[in-house]
């Protein structure tokens, strides 16, 4: 009855205005929604207007389509304690958003005309006694905000509890962002309590419900942040995400891209990964051309896989090439890293990056420097500039790096066979005045680096060298007999024995392990390295081998035909050289020839019988590859180095041909060449004379 009192009663107000023709209307010009009514003094009658409005809105939709009716209380209508007026609208749907009044809008007061009707004073401002009073929106909550309020995982699961809010992803994602800033120990105790906390299952059964119906990318987030923090990737939560992924991956945009391949990224292969993999090289392979950003080419790139087709990644890398003026300097240095991930050599891009890198590689950060050429060994890609570059920015900031950063610098240039000279001398000083730095694995690594590069070529560091085999001396006890091999092997490749890392070494029981456990054929391969050293070179150590060890097999070695021919052609016949020769201590050499003393002329094989070996000079050629040499040099590796060194003690003349270079002469160039690598300076004149 009070509902029906009120209607008729409006109606009669209404009326009575119309028949005045005194109607007022505000029209609304921006169409927003009306904001709730805010009592200022609460009664009955102003509640019952806001219930009103709420109730019959859709009854009087068209009546009070967009007009305000301001009334004095005497007249009716209630306004006392009604801080602000209500809009009806025509839908609120087409309207989602409230009034905001400014200074800039109507607003109306009600006064009294000489003629005893009520009249309307419009104002472009807010009087003291007219305060509007809005209501606040809340403000959104999102990971962002729950990461920056929250200290701890928990926290988070504590703010679900108390208000759960839609999408659950971002807890998920708070939850992640917070465990990225926190110490490993604190993140293994936080992951503990997070799975033990009582709103975990309520907030993955919320995750479940939800996964259909949430963004797609806040689905993909949400799906990488459980897997780093832990969960289990065959639990039904994870499993459930990677199904409904695949099953919205049409949804995948620009942004998804990236998102879904940090997901991809983080995530151990099983069925649904594949799937989802192969969907993604399928919508890459779509949309190539429509990627805007370099960054999400570059994390698409990397998260393909290594398997991915061929023509996939052809075109990713011609999309690549087409970006490259966009390219920062960051993008460039990330470029290796992402062709090694897709294990992709692409010489283009990789020589295009390099000369970015080069040219602003001051302030590069170690990492990156790492990244670089972990990805460069990877591809099998030799850059000198590149390698150049790098080992000349290290050395000339020597003082800002560790020197366990520079060892691992060292480690990867040696793969390469780069032999930074500056680099490593300054590194053998550092080492020599802070030895505590070496530990047993920084030790081994350094004798591998420095005997492999055969760094003391020409002028050994004795300082150093003793200091490498004090701190080999004092893990002694401790290491393992591999170790201690592997050790010891360096140690012989540079012509240095210390004496109680080699007597431990040839303990019995040490050889009875190395040839029974572990890689057999290697220790082997070491051990007899270590017998030729110690019979051919000269060391404090006279004690023999009393072992008999098994004979490694020797690999087939051919003599190369190009230098085979020249040497028939400049000797006069094969009678004059032997070829592929076997000596003692499993040595091999290419071509043997018999010359006089002087190396003035070449002895025939029949008349070699009759001259005494003070009389004759023995030659030893070996046709040499690149790989013997390092990176762009001629300066022997280690293993090159000490070959020649023990064929000198056994008496020859070694000459090394590299057998690239012959390849590339015409034969009359390389009859000429030869000739002037096995005469003596002195004989060269009357050589054809004397052959």
């Amino acid at each position: 009855q009070m509902i029906t009192k009120q209607v008729l009663f409006m109606e009669s107000a209404i009326s009575t205005l119309v028949q005045q023709q005194k109607t007022v209307r505000l029209v609304d010009l921006l169409g927003f929604c009306r904001p709730k009514i805010v009592h200022a003094n609460w009664n009955r009658r102003s509640l019952f207007l806001n219930d009103f409005d709420n109730r019959m809105h859709s009854s009087v939709r068209c009546l009070f389509q967009n007009v305000l009716i301001f009334k004095s209380g005497d007249d009716g209508f209630q306004t006392n304690g009604i801080c602000t007026v209500t809009v009806p609208t025509v839908d609120r749907l087409l309207c989602p958003r409230r009034l905001s009044f400014d200074s800039k809008h109507f607003f109306a007061s009600v006064g009294t005309s000489d003629d005893g009707l009520k009249k309307i004073n419009f104002h472009h401002e807010v009087s003291n006694e007219d305060v509007l009073i809005k209501e606040a929106k809340p403000t959104p909550i999102t990971f962002r905000k729950l990461s920056q309020e929250c200290n701890s995982l928990s926290d988070v699961l504590d703010a679900f509890s108390k208000a759960p809010t839609f999408p659950s992803s971002k807890y998920f994602t708070a939850m992640w962002t917070i465990a990225k800033r926190i110490s490993e120990d604190q993140r293994r105790f936080e992951k503990q309590l997070m799975f033990n906390h009582p709103a975990f299952n309520q907030l993955c059964e919320h995750m479940l419900r939800e996964a259909k119906i949430m963004h797609y990318d806040s689905l993909l987030f949400s799906l990488r942040a459980m897997v780093k923090l832990g969960i289990p990737q065959n639990t039904l939560l994870v499993q459930t995400s990677l199904r409904v992924v695949q099953e919205r991956i049409n949804e995948c945009d620009e942004k998804c891209f990236s998102a879904l391949s940090a997901v991809l990224e983080v995530m151990e292969p099983c069925k649904n990964v594949d799937i989802l993999r192969a969907g993604l090289r399928l919508l890459v392979d779509q949309q190539v051309w429509k990627i805007e950003h370099v960054f999400t080419l570059q994390t698409v790139m990397r998260c393909i896989g290594k398997d991915a087709p061929t023509a996939l990644k052809k075109k990713l890398e011609m999309k690549a090439l087409r970006e490259l003026d966009r390219f920062s300097i960051l993008n460039s240095q990330h470029m290796f890293e992402v062709l090694a991930a897709m294990n992709h050599r692409s010489i283009i891009l990789l020589n295009e990056c390099s000369k970015m890198v080069i040219d602003n590689i001051h302030g590069c950060p170690f990492k990156i420097l790492f990244s670089i050429l972990r990805s460069c060994k990877d591809l099998q890609y030799r850059n000198l500039d590149l390698l150049k570059g790098i080992a000349d920015y290290v050395a000339s900031t020597f003082d800002i790096w560790k020197l366990k950063q520079v060892l691992l610098l060292l480690i990867l240039f040696e793969t390469f066979g780069f032999r930074p000279v500056d680099l490593m001398d300054l590194f053998m000083k550092k080492v020599v005045n802070e030895p505590e730095f070496l530990n047993m694995k920084s030790t081994l690594a350094i004798l591998h680096v420095y005997s492999s590069l055969n760094h003391f070529d020409k002028c050994p560091n004795k300082e150093f060298l003793d200091v490498m085999a004090g701190a080999l001396t004092g893990y002694l006890p401790q290491i393992s007999s591999e170790d201690l091999l592997y050790g010891v092997r360096s140690f012989c490749l540079m012509n240095h024995f210390p004496l109680a890392a080699v007597d431990q070494l040839l303990q019995k029981d040490v050889i009875n392990e190395l040839l029974m456990t572990g890689d057999v054929e290697g220790n082997v391969s070491k051990l007899h390295l270590l017998d030729t050293c110690l019979e051919l070179d000269d060391t404090p150590y006279h004690k023999p081998m009393d072992l008999s060890l098994p004979q490694g097999l020797a690999a087939p070695v051919r003599p190369d035909a190009k230098v085979e021919e020249v040497l028939s052609s400049l000797l006069g016949g094969e009678g004059c050289f032997s070829k592929d020769v076997q000596l003692p201590h499993n040595y091999h050499i290419d071509f043997e020839i018999k010359m006089d003393a002087n190396r003035s002329q070449v002895l025939p094989s029949s008349d070699v019988d009759g001259v005494s070996a003070a009389n004759m000079q023995r030659v030893a050629i070996l046709c040499v590859r690149r790989s013997s040499y390092c990176l762009n040099s001629t300066h022997p590796r280690g293993l090159l180095a000490m070959k020649m060194r023990h064929l000198n003690t056994m008496g020859f003349h070694v000459i090394l041909v590299n057998t690239w270079e012959i390849a590339k002469l015409e034969m009359k160039d390389a009859v000429t060449f030869l000739k002037t690598k096995i005469y003596s300076t002195e004989a060269l004149p009357t050589a054809d004379f004397t052959v």
